[in-house]
């Protein structure tokens, strides 16, 4: 049973492993899980779970870190989705098995330097673009009372389902419902979510009353990372849930 993980940016990666992956390959984090970088968006997304798929995965995960909708939830919070809601309004369900195993193995987990981050369980939604402002945020929590968003669960469940197999998404939670991306940020990122240091800083040499909020985000990115870190130390026992065939089509 070989577990694949789909994250898109090497700086999620890192909470996994030390290992390079380059965007759209894979490689082998242990005898049993395998991780691939996909790039941001919903097509990386989608094309890394077939890889992962190609090279024997016959579980999914969707990695990283989601934006906020509900406002109580916090940076460094953990969210596993029990429901994916996409762009179109189209459900789908986490296999509810794996996501129970999930819930067991994380127990205690959380615990951190800075206290006990929070465990949410419930929907997260798609966005198939960069959501820049909490003003949007509060839109889109009104409109799909999701607990968060990304931009790569959803492709990588609809792949699973495709496929007939268990997924689950593990989200830590990066920026609060209240917060905007800033605006040096959107200016210095590509489309595969690869920030440009120098764009960054040319941005900044520009407008410095972006730094504090980029500051800020720095932090809360940090607090989302050890999150993950601390799941990752679970991750083999996660990993360890076998789905029964007859279930599978289900997932």
């Amino acid at each position: 049973m070989i577990t694949g993980i789909v994250v898109a940016l090497p700086e999620e990666i890192v909470t996994l492993t030390s290992k390079r992956i380059d965007k759209g390959h894979c490689v082998f984090i242990g005898d049993k899980i395998l991780v691939a970088c996909a790039g941001m968006g919903p097509a990386n997304a989608a094309a890394a779970a077939d890889l992962l798929i190609a090279k024997g995965a016959s579980q999914l995960i969707s990695w990283g870190c989601a934006a906020a909708l509900d406002p109580s939830l916090q940076a460094g919070d953990l969210t596993l989705a029990d429901r994916l809601l996409d762009a179109g309004n189209e459900e789908i369900t986490a296999n509810a098995d794996w996501l129970e195993h999930t819930l067991s193995v994380l127990s205690g987990t959380l615990a951190g330097n800075r206290g006990q981050a929070v465990l949410h369980t419930g929907l997260l939604t798609e966005s198939t673009t960069v959501v820049t402002s909490g003003k949007a945020k509060k839109q889109l929590h009104s409109f799909t009372q999701a607990l968060a968003l990304d931009m790569e669960s959803n492709a990588v469940a609809k792949v699973a389902q495709q496929h007939g197999l268990p997924f689950l998404a593990i989200r830590a939670i990066a920026d609060p419902a209240d917060m905007g991306l800033p605006e040096a940020v959107a200016y210095a990122t590509n489309a595969d979510g690869e920030v440009s240091i120098g764009k960054l800083l040319q941005y900044l040499a520009l407008h410095p009353a972006q730094l504090p909020d980029l500051i800020r985000l720095g932090i809360y990115f940090n607090r989302a990372k050890q999150t993950l870190k601390r799941v990752a130390g679970r991750l083999e026992s996660i990993a360890e849930f076998n789905c029964p065939p007859a279930d599978r089509q289900a997932s």
